[in-house]
């Protein structure tokens, strides 16, 4: 399993959010791509990126900074928010982004999804963000009436890399992930699911280990930052 550290980006620093509120955001670092080349030293084989204004915005807003990251790295990178059309993926991808994160367009495009899926193998995935089961888009803010599972097997057939999933209500709030839901996820596809919200300890990322559903991976933000996972036994223990 994976563990994917966050960088989510807000005005152009590094940050988290509580339940997706952008008035509760923490600043984390003021120098993103320092940030991410720390991640890559302590042993990560992915970076896990954020656009946060781009989410609400639905176009990129924080491309300099991705950029940045981009250019400090070695190891690959995800990312995820405002992207919503083919000029998009095309172009974070010609930029050395190896994988793009559709979420809103998952729900109001999924020709495009599987149009991007068919042009770029293995470089196309669908964030699903939920409340309760249901799905949300844009940035979080909108929520719709589309059951999570329903939302991942309408891609079965689509070549997507991966599915991002993540309870919103778990999202910076330090109480643990929906191991539960997200182990149902990944047994009702052949998807690859990877974890995302309430990572908060390493007993939590053993937890998703040992959920009896293979997870590609977990995503971990705050946790990172606060020190209450130590990356080092994190990485050790996946």
């Amino acid at each position: 399993m994976i563990l994917y550290p966050a960088i989510d980006l807000k005005d152009g620093q590094c940050v988290r959010l509580l339940r997706g509120e952008m008035e509760a955001a923490t600043v984390f670092n003021d120098d993103p791509a320092a940030q991410a080349r720390a991640f890559q030293d302590a042993g990560c084989e992915w970076i896990h990126l954020v656009d946060l204004n781009g989410a609400f915005a639905g176009e990129p807003v924080n491309g300099a900074a991705v950029e940045a990251i981009l250019a400090a790295i070695d190891v690959p990178a995800q990312l995820g928010g405002g992207i919503r059309d083919m000029a998009t993926i095309e172009g974070w991808i010609e930029k050395g982004l190896s994988r793009v994160i559709l979420g809103t367009v998952a729900v109001e495009n999924p020709d495009l999804v599987r149009e991007a899926a068919r042009a770029f193998p293995g470089k196309v995935a669908v964030g699903i963000d939920a409340r309760n089961g249901r799905v949300a888009t844009k940035g979080w803010a909108v929520e719709t009436d589309v059951m999570v599972t329903d939302l991942a097997k309408s891609f079965e057939d689509a070549g997507v890399s991966a599915i991002i999933y993540t309870d919103i209500n778990r999202d910076g709030a330090m109480q643990g992930p929906n191991v539960e839901a997200t182990a149902a996820l990944a047994r009702a596809v052949s998807i690859p699911v990877i974890a995302s919200g309430g990572v908060s300890s390493l007993d939590d990322l053993i937890a998703l280990r040992d959920c009896g559903a293979s997870l590609n991976g977990a995503i971990s933000g705050r946790a990172l930052y606060d020190g209450a996972i130590d990356l080092k036994a994190a990485l050790a223990a996946l």
